[in-house]
């Protein structure tokens, strides 16, 4: 009993001599919902950044599989009424004219033809990471192709192009918070440290900025985007765009907290020693608040993904052969997929995951953000 007042006063002591970093990694592990949506998180980003290795095949070239189109998910199983299998085994399927559907095309399965799934196996050549060249995948069958979230109507595998939508969809987010990130910085420092005139004008060109509405700029921006554009060009354009438009909302925050950090004695300090502004809003004003900035990045992360999305599925974003989430969501607007492909909605779970799991993060990061917020 004697040991619990020691205990206790540790941990006080410990607490009160934490960096500010440890103070909000302990609270954000308080948090469940956070660090859930945060190992989804890690798995969906794992999942983009290997989805060469973990898709079976080439999501870009039509026609892979001529004799599955608009396929249904092909689900490995283990036992059926020929007996049990230590090895996972899918169907084959057979492609053949009906009456009952005046001579189309219909596909059947053959329970006859068992094929077994086999990992690490040769396939379609590619470029891990844009530098690694290999043509191992996961996982692939000894005969004919498997199709885990079924084909659409040109015969690409839909688990493959899910995996590269998640990977062009964060990349996207990525650049874009990037340049987002870097130009609210410089704006809203440079706002911040002056002040007076300067930060008049440029709140001005802010409040000009966030208040021109999205839709006639998307219309805008697809009239200006030539259909001759690759498919890269295309994506770093929208990459510049979604970036160009998403800085005002941190830049007004980084210029808040300039206004009132400017006056403190560390900041006297540093311009009586000779240091230029460029100097003392880098290295000493900005890492005051190094936490918020990372908290607003993260919570910034899936209106981009958002954005992203609903350009490509209006149809001014990026286009196939490009995988995103915006481009497979497109395939579901008819009612044909919604009656009779509802495989086609798959990539949409993938979607709202990933929205939901940066959402749950972002917010567990900025409850943590404040770790003397609990102290009484």
């Amino acid at each position: 009993m004697s040991d619990a007042p020691e205990i206790d006063q540790k941990q006080k002591e410990a607490y009160f001599t934490a960096s500010q970093r440890q103070l909000i990694w302990a609270r954000f592990r308080r948090n469940r919902t956070a660090m859930v949506a945060g190992v989804v998180l890690v798995i969906l980003i794992l999942m983009g950044l290997f989805a060469p290795f973990l898709s079976p095949y080439d999501p870009t070239i039509a026609g892979r599989d001529k004799e599955y189109t608009n396929g249904a998910p092909q689900i490995p199983r283990f036992c059926d009424e020929q007996g049990c299998s230590m090895r996972p085994f899918i169907y084959g399927v057979k492609r053949e004219r009906s009456m009952a559907t005046n001579f189309r095309w219909v596909t059947t399965v053959d329970r006859e033809d068992r094929r077994y799934v086999h990992f690490f196996v040769r396939g379609d050549s590619y470029m891990l990471f844009g530098v690694i060249q290999s043509d191992l995948h996961l996982f692939g069958v000894d005969r004919g192709k498997i199709h885990l979230f079924g084909t659409d109507d040109a015969g690409k595998d839909i688990f493959s192009r899910t995996l590269h939508a998640v990977y062009t969809s964060l990349a996207v987010g990525t650049m874009g918070v990037m340049i987002s990130f870097f130009m609210a910085l410089a704006i809203g420092g440079v706002a911040g440290y002056f002040g007076g005139v300067i930060d008049g004008v440029i709140q001005m060109i802010t409040d000009a900025i966030r208040t021109v509405p999205a839709i006639p700029l998307f219309m805008a921006m697809a009239a200006f985007v030539p259909d001759t554009w690759s498919a890269e060009t295309r994506f770093f354009f929208i990459s510049i765009i979604l970036g160009l438009i998403g800085w005002p909302t941190l830049a007004r925050r980084v210029r808040t907290h300039l206004l009132v950090e400017r006056n403190q004695d560390y900041v006297l300090a540093a311009q009586l020693s000779g240091a230029g502004p460029g100097h003392v809003i880098r290295r000493h004003l900005l890492p005051s608040f190094t936490s918020y900035i990372i908290v607003d990045l993260v919570i910034s992360f899936p209106y981009m993904v958002l954005s992203e999305t609903a350009l490509s599925f209006i149809g001014l974003g990026l286009k196939d052969p490009v995988n995103s989430l915006g481009v497979l969501l497109q395939n579901t607007t008819s009612a044909d997929v919604l009656l009779n492909y509802q495989w086609y909605f798959i990539p949409v779970i993938f979607f709202i995951v990933l929205v939901m799991a940066f959402v749950f993060v972002g917010d567990g990061l900025r409850d943590a953000a404040d770790p003397y917020g609990d102290q009484k």
